[in-house]
């Protein structure tokens, strides 16, 4: 193979892979599925709940390593947060077990497993969370099964 091959090669490789990993890209642009709750700290009640369906098809880890389980493609529900003295907490509830993803207002991505209630729920705290957007998703260990749950948004406690 010449060197001039072997470099068309390599680029139609590097395009194939690049395509695959933004096709499966979660789309915060989209509208959430659940709706958006635009909060001030200080916010009433506390906590806010929303109900939702857990779950989706696409797999967490791609976004990051730490992540886990199956999420949809667009937001459960988007926070829109104005910060203030408080920190966040942003936490699901089920009877099965959960995950959650966060892309929060700087753009990372940020996941947790079992860090709340009962050892099966996600927990993710914002110690000094900052202003912005917080796109939210709430996974599932099966691709494509679903579970009913509540996202609880606190600044006082978790669930």
């Amino acid at each position: 193979m010449t060197m001039k091959t072997r470099i068309a090669a390599t680029v139609a490789a590097a395009a194939i892979v690049l395509s695959a990993g933004f096709a499966a890209a979660q789309n915060y642009s989209l509208n959430p599925r659940y709706g958006t709750l635009n909060l001030s700290a200080g916010f009433q009640p506390d906590p806010q709940v929303v109900n939702v369906e857990a779950g989706g098809s696409r797999s967490a880890r791609n976004l990051n390593s730490a992540c886990a389980g199956y999420i949809d493609e667009r937001p459960d529900v988007r926070l829109n947060y104005q910060s203030g003295q408080f920190q966040l907490m942003i936490s699901a509830d089920a009877s099965a077990d959960t995950t959650l993803v966060i892309n929060g207002p700087d753009g990372t991505w940020y996941c947790d497993d079992d860090g709340g209630n009962n050892g099966m729920n996600p927990l993710l705290r914002f110690n000094n969370p900052p202003s912005g957007q917080y796109d939210i998703w709430i996974g599932t260990y099966s691709s494509g099964a679903t579970q009913r749950a509540q996202l609880y948004v606190s600044e006082v406690g978790s669930r």
